[in-house]
């Protein structure tokens, strides 16, 4: 059986007494059941979950050293979880575990906004497409699919990687549109650098999905881009006709 052992990133924890740390992880859990997540700190949030994974040792540095090593928690939780084991010397269990963070974040939202909510205006399209790309530290590309009360349809993945390989997406596009009887479609996708200006691509592409729609009396009728938890419309901006 394999044996936990969180001493990769070029440093040693020493390992500590069983029980000199139980009674810490106690108080911790407590401190959670009390006050809840908000008032823990992000290496307290992540020392939490290493409780269930990793058992009797000290988590305290190596959930310090861990969101050393990514930059932040968020970096941490969005890594490729076979990255984490191999770098950071953790058994791919918890590599897993970890990486369930953003997955989850977006099946809770998801589950949150119910089913088929209806998109009438631009920033409840903006909100629910926020919730479309939490935890995802690369760029992806949707199509929603409105019925004729501008209700979610479906929500459809239609491309991983950079608006670089433009000539994919109308022809898959057009497929999710009819496969999933949409009335209309709000194209959206992410930037995970952070900026939320529309790029000589990002238009292109606008203006090829709608040339591609326009036979089958489909509109596009808006293209939200997000980064992190903030949102632009194009319509909004006026750049839908551009």
């Amino acid at each position: 059986m394999k044996t936990e052992e969180p001493i990769g990133l070029a440093m040693s924890f020493t390992l500590q007494d069983p029980h000199l740390h139980a009674g810490h992880r106690d108080r911790v859990r407590e401190r959670y059941l009390t006050e809840g997540l908000d008032a823990f700190r992000d290496h307290e949030v992540l020392e939490l979950l290493l409780f269930y994974c990793i058992p009797k040792r000290d988590m305290n540095p190596v959930a310090h050293a861990l969101i050393q090593e990514y930059g932040s928690l968020s970096g941490l939780f969005e890594a490729d979880p076979r990255d984490v084991a191999r770098r950071c010397g953790l058994s791919e269990a918890t590599a897993i575990l970890l990486s369930l963070a953003g997955p989850l974040t977006r099946r809770y939202l998801k589950q949150r906004w119910g089913d088929r909510p209806m998109l009438g205006t631009s920033s409840r399209a903006g909100e629910y497409a926020v919730s479309l790309f939490s935890g995802r530290p690369y760029e992806v590309f949707y199509v929603i699919c409105l019925d004729a009360q501008n209700r979610v349809n479906h929500a459809a993945l239609v491309h991983e990687g950079t608006l670089n390989e433009a000539p994919v997406y109308p022809r898959l596009i057009v497929e999710a549109a009819l496969r999933h009887k949409a009335n209309s479609v709000i194209l959206s996708h992410n930037h995970p650098g952070g900026s939320l200006s529309a790029s000589g691509p990002d238009l292109d592409v606008t203006r090829r999905i709608k040339a591609a729609l326009t036979p089958i009396s489909i509109p596009v009728v808006d293209h939200i881009i997000v980064a992190g938890e903030r949102y632009a419309s194009l319509a909004e901006q006026g750049l839908m006709e551009r």
